[in-house]
């Protein structure tokens, strides 16, 4: 079993997005550890690009201040480096074709699972063009991470049916960010992969609330929670780790009792 697949064994799971090098990458690395310790199962590690087109503004500008703070793909690397000493808590990459193509995507992948990444997320890939990366992170073992949206009903069963790792559910139309209500049928959604293929979904875009959170993963097998906490990352800077650990520990919670 991969290690994602991993994530979601003990029920319920809460899956986090960090900004890398937002504040700074030392504290990204710190934030992956109390993110482990208040109960995430995998976390997702965003690598800043410039033009992020399936983020709202709480992302994009924090892609602008990690990047000038001169985060960079390789040091990005070094930290996962330091990381993967420490835990062995999944991982995944999410990015845009952009940074792996100028990276060099076989250069890319090799040394993404070298380091111990388990995982990529490419929100700006369709499905029909998925192959040119599907290939080499099969080649090097890794999940290339599906996502379904709302308006891909004839799609769901064909994307879901290739899909490995997990399935990220998007929950509305638009980028993310931090919505007062979610309104799309998850369920039927969830229910469509599942005929598919027997692989968990996880639901993300929009979810900032305990109460939200809960509802979601009652519909599936887990919440992602990007914006509300690159939010605090913001916020806080340097100091976020604390406010960052509580609210993932809160989010956690209400998945688990969901």
């Amino acid at each position: 079993m991969s290690n994602v697949k991993k994530a979601f064994e003990n029920g319920k799971a809460f899956i986090p997005f960090i900004t890398c090098g937002d504040p700074s990458l030392e504290v990204t690395e710190q934030l992956v550890y109390a993110a482990e310790e208040a109960g995430a199962d995998l976390v997702e590690l965003g690598i800043p690009f410039s033009d992020p087109t399936a983020e709202g503004p709480v992302i994009q500008a924090a892609n602008t201040r990690a990047l000038s703070g001169g985060v960079t793909t390789d040091k990005i690397f070094d930290m996962v480096r330091k990381i993967r000493k420490n835990t062995q808590i999944p991982l995944v990459f999410m990015t845009y074709a952009n940074v792996v193509y100028s990276y060099g995507t076989d250069r890319f992948l090799q040394t993404a699972a070298e380091i111990g990444m388990d995982g990529l997320i490419l929100p700006d890939v369709p499905f029909e063009e998925k192959a040119e990366f599907d290939e080499p992170c099969k080649k090097y073992g890794l999940d290339l991470i599906s996502l379904i949206a709302p308006t891909s009903h004839e799609r769901i069963y064909m994307i879901a049916k290739e899909a490995s790792g997990f399935v990220y559910c998007v929950s509305s139309l638009g980028v993310t960010g931090v919505r007062k209500e979610i309104t799309t049928d998850i369920g039927a959604m969830v229910k469509l992969v599942k005929e598919a293929k027997d692989i968990p979904c996880a639901i993300g875009f929009g979810i900032s609330t305990p109460e939200q959170a809960a509802k979601m993963a009652a519909v599936s097998d887990g919440a992602i929670v990007g914006s509300a906490i690159v939010k605090l990352c913001g916020q806080y800077g340097e100091e976020c780790l604390p406010y960052v650990k509580e609210y993932i520990r809160g989010m956690k919670d209400a998945v688990r009792n969901s």
